[in-house]
């Protein structure tokens, strides 16, 4: 799985479970003040997350530096390499 499939997938999520329209989802995008998430969002989010690309990463502590979309595509990429790396 490339970056840019990587990408497509989590703007899928955005759209899928928030209703957020596709020409919103920039990688600067704030996802609290950008996307209107809350704090109830962020862990349906991560239930997401986690399903759409089999990973775990709800105890992660790199989740609170989460502030963008951009941020989000780095966090799962760098998850996806650390997978790639023990496997």
């Amino acid at each position: 799985m490339d970056k840019q499939e990587i990408i497509d997938k989590i703007n899928r999520v955005f759209e899928e479970s928030f209703e957020i329209k596709k020409e919103k989802l920039l990688p600067q995008a704030n996802i609290f003040e950008d996307l209107g998430l809350d704090s109830l969002d962020v862990v349906d989010l991560v239930v997401a997350l986690q399903q759409k690309f089999g990973i775990k990463i709800r105890d992660d502590q790199r989740l609170r530096n989460i502030r963008t979309l951009e941020d989000i595509y780095k966090f799962v990429l760098t998850l996806k390499d650390e997978e790639n790396a023990v496997n």
